[in-house]
Formats: structure tokens, C-alpha cells, sequence
């Protein structure tokens, strides 16, 4: 169970979500100028780096913070009492912020302006129910890891789902409302129009609502006791209900 102090844990949810951000900015731009016209091996080369950073970013920073990088795990983490309301509302505030930073740092790695607002719409009425099915799967891989105290599976498994559901949803799974805003200051590849990010992140929180109903039916029997010894994923342990 970390015991890291908030402004420690803040500082690792910002620099990973920094990291995570400018490898799907980055792997994104790269990708465009190395295979252009080739939209299928360019959103490979995306998911592939993308997958390969989760991994590698989840062991850095989960010893500190649990390696959130992402507003509806620290919510759904609260709603089970495996992290404090009131870090989980610290958290998403150094959440979005690294996704900006990284947005940023990505843009000017490839000598583009530092801030380019992107113009690639994407909230069609697929988009958006892709959205829903890839925060649920994403949710469900994390919390059923922790209450079957599989944590140390973690990385590889969050950074596999992701890679895959690039491909098996229409949106290219971004399942995480502090990436949706990140990504709207690079109009690159990777990059969501403004306008499309609200229905994103409304998306994105009812599959966070589907996935507590979900995980509470398919684990209802982790008691409060057991709970103290599960390790989240990420490194973060799952605390009683009263914390």
C-alpha cells in the first residue's frame, strides 16, 4: 500500500499523465510523417507506443500514487474506498494538467507550434457509445485485478486492453476525460476538437456509472476486511469502506 504524502502522489499523477499524453500526441505525429497515407499501420505505431508507455508508466508512478492518469478510476477507486474523496478531487485537477503539459511538450518535440487547437471532430453517436464500451472494459479490467488481488498484472493488462481497443472501438478508445482535454491543444493525428470533448467526458462518465454497477455484480463478496489487502492496480491498495 503506497504511503506516499498528497503533494508526492499529485506530482506522480501529473508527470504520468504528462508522459502518457505525449506518447499518444507523439507516437501520433511520428506515426503521420513516417507511414503518411497508410491511416491503418499509422494508428498501429499510435497503439503500440501508447500500450508500450501505459505499461512502463503504470510501474514508474504506481508505487507513489496507483498511476491513475485518469479522472473515472480515481472516482470509481473512491467509490470503493480504496482512495480518500478528497484525493481523488486532488487528483484530477494534476490529472488534466499533465495531459495539457504533455500535449504541449509533444507539439514542440516535433518543432510544431506549442499549442495548436485541434479541428478533428469526433462525437459522432458511434464515437460516443464506443466511448461508453471502452471506459467500462477499461474499468472492469482494473477493478476485477484489484478485488482478485491480481494487481501486480496490472501494467501489462491495462496497457494490452488499451492497445487493443484502439482497434475494436470506432473512437480509438480515449476512456479518460483528462486525455480528452490534453489532446485538444495538438491538431495533430491524435487531437479531438473542443466541441467533441464534453459528449466525451459525459460518455466517459456513464460508462464510469455502468462499471460500479457491473464490478459491485460480478464481485460482491470482497468484505471490508478483505478489501484492506487487495492491491489495486497500479500499487494503490483498496481501503475499507469507512475511510
Amino acid at each position: 500500500m503506497t504511503d506516499a504524502p498528497l503533494p508526492r502522489r499529485l506530482l506522480a499523477e501529473f508527470l504520468g499523465s504528462a508522459f502518457l499524453t505525449a506518447t499518444v500526441i507523439g507516437s501520433g505525429i511520428a506515426a503521420a510523417s513516417l507511414s503518411p497515407g497508410a491511416t491503418g499501420l499509422q494508428l498501429f505505431e499510435n497503439a503500440a507506443a501508447t500500450a508500450a508507455g501505459l505499461f512502463t508508466f503504470i510501474l514508474m508512478f504506481g508505487p507513489v500514487s496507483g498511476a491513475h492518469f485518469n479522472p473515472v478510476v480515481s472516482l470509481v477507486d473512491a467509490a470503493f474506498g480504496g482512495l480518500r474523496w478528497r484525493y481523488a478531487a486532488a487528483y484530477i485537477p494534476a490529472q488534466v494538467g499533465g495531459c495539457i503539459a504533455g500535449a504541449v511538450l509533444a507539439n514542440a518535440m516535433f518543432a510544431l507550434s506549442a499549442i495548436s487547437i485541434s479541428t478533428h471532430h469526433r462525437a459522432s453517436s458511434a464515437h460516443l457509445l464506443a466511448e461508453v464500451v471502452a471506459t467500462v472494459g477499461l474499468l472492469l479490467v482494473i477493478f476485477s485485478l484489484a478485488r482478485t488481488r491480481r494487481g501486480e498484472l496490472a501494467p501489462a493488462a491495462v496497457g494490452a486492453y488499451i492497445g487493443a481497443a484502439y482497434f475494436f472501438t470506432s473512437s480509438t478508445s480515449f476512456a479518460n476525460p483528462a486525455i480528452d482535454v490534453g489532446r485538444m491543444f495538438s491538431d495533430t493525428f491524435a487531437g479531438i476538437a473542443p466541441a467533441s470533448v464534453p459528449a466525451f467526458v459525459v460518455a466517459q462518465l456513464v460508462g464510469a456509472g455502468l462499471a460500479v454497477g457491473l464490478i459491485r455484480a460480478l464481485y460482491p463478496d470482497l468484505t471490508p476486511e478483505e478489501a484492506k489487502d487487495a492491491v489495486l492496480p497500479h500499487g494503490e491498495a483498496s481501503a475499507p469502506a469507512t475511510r
